[in-house]
């Protein structure tokens, strides 16, 4: 037997890939006979320079890209996206729960309990407001919502202390949401109490802007305001007198008299069992309820009134207090000015209150032109100084550049 033909040769390598072009050539097969006649067979092996140039070809094909793993991970493209297709499910939270009725009424009771205890005010306020922002105030239950603002104006600390002041704001500016379900008595006590509550602490904000909005807004509300009448003035005279005199005495008062006038006319009551009475009395009775009614009506044009004209009055006080900040002289001047061309519009004592403001701002004003204010400094507003300043300046039609007048601007520039 022949000899290993491969000994001495590398193992063959199975990553060995032969190119296309190079197609492996069948190896020669050689034939021997030996001695005894028999032939045998044997591949003849390829020389060793052709395999050399097949390892150098299969080397220089670089080897295939490893298989990414983040590639098996993807989905089947065949199979359709569930999460792209599913609608997105957006996170809410409940922010209000449906109360009873029943619940809010105890609620507006707790609330109107505490808020008149000036420790308790701020936390009871903020509750209130919170009912207000949850739609909880409807016209059902608008008497103990009534009853909470009336609370809270009956409380007491002033609704102008620093201490309660934003809450007071905040409280009643929210009440500006929930007027509609209050009747006309309850709307007019509302507006008298927003001046008091919001508009006079807007007086005290440092923001000149806030400041010149809330005097804008007493301007206004004087200028609605109808002439006072002799009869009010008595009224009012009468009322300083007599501190204890309850408002709607004169309403109760007409319906007792009317009560009267109907026993006195029929003390047994026979008219019912008389046909003709009967219609008369109906006829009687309806006249009597609508002249009621119109009193009453009167009554309440009268309370609405003077309360303005007292919250009006407060407000007109507490910016006349804050005339020494300079930047407010400005806005009182033309807001106690306007109060004071208006005066006829408030009562004997209003007007008098009205008349020594104005003196006191005129006055003032004197001081700071002449430079005798308190500082010692001369105290006046950007305003005055401007009018001050140009007051005797030359102007002169001539477009002239100089300050007095002259054309020295006009040589200089040549």
């Amino acid at each position: 037997m022949a000899d290993d033909l491969f000994e001495g040769l590398p193992p063959p390598s199975s990553n060995i890939v032969v190119p296309q072009h190079h197609q492996p050539q069948p190896e020669p097969i050689s034939v021997a006979t030996d001695n005894d006649g028999n032939t045998e067979s044997s591949v003849v092996p390829a020389p060793k320079s052709i395999l050399k140039s097949a390892l150098k070809q299969s080397s220089a094909i670089p080897p295939p890209k490893p298989i990414l793993k983040s590639a098996l991970k993807r989905p089947n493209p065949t199979e359709p996206d569930t999460q792209a297709a599913a609608p997105k499910k957006s996170l809410k939270f409940k922010t209000m729960t449906d109360a009873s009725e029943a619940q809010v009424i105890d609620a507006m009771q707790k609330i109107s309990s505490h808020i008149k205890n000036p420790s308790k005010f701020s936390k009871a306020a903020k509750l209130a407001v919170q009912l207000i922002q949850a739609g909880s105030v409807k016209a059902e239950v608008s008497d103990y919502f009534f009853a909470i603002l009336e609370a809270a104006m009956s409380s007491s600390i002033t609704c102008t202390d620093p201490s309660v002041r934003a809450d007071y704001h905040c409280l009643f500016s929210a009440a500006q949401n929930a007027k509609e379900h209050l009747n006309k008595k309850q709307k007019n006590q509302l507006a008298a109490w927003t001046i008091n509550a919001v508009v006079a602490n807007d007086l005290y904000t440092d923001d000149s802007f806030v400041f010149s909005k809330a005097a804008g807004k007493i301007k206004e509300i004087i200028s609605s305001l109808p002439v006072a009448t002799e009869e009010e003035d008595a009224e009012e005279a009468k009322s300083l007198k007599d501190s204890t005199v309850i408002a709607d005495e004169g309403g109760k008062t007409a319906a007792t008299d009317n009560d009267n006038e109907g026993k006195e006319a029929d003390p047994f009551g026979l008219d019912a069992l008389i046909p003709n009475s009967t219609k008369k009395g109906e006829k009687l009775k309806a006249k009597n309820e609508a002249a009621v009614e119109i009193r009453e009506d009167e009554e309440e044009t009268k309370r609405f009134l003077k309360s303005q004209r007292e919250a009006l009055i407060t407000c007109l006080e507490i910016a006349a207090r804050r005339y020494k900040i300079p930047w407010c002289q400005t806005v009182i001047d033309i807001l106690v000015k306007h109060a004071s061309d208006n005066v006829s519009r408030f009562t004997a004592s209003q007007r008098d209150a009205v008349g020594k403001l104005w003196a006191s701002i005129r006055e003032q004003q004197t001081r700071r032109k002449q430079g005798k204010s308190v500082n010692g400094k001369l105290d006046v507003n950007a305003f005055e100084w401007l009018q001050q300043k140009y007051a005797n300046e030359k102007i002169s039609i001539r477009h002239s550049v100089g300050a007095s007048g002259d054309r020295r601007a006009q040589q200089w520039l040549g």
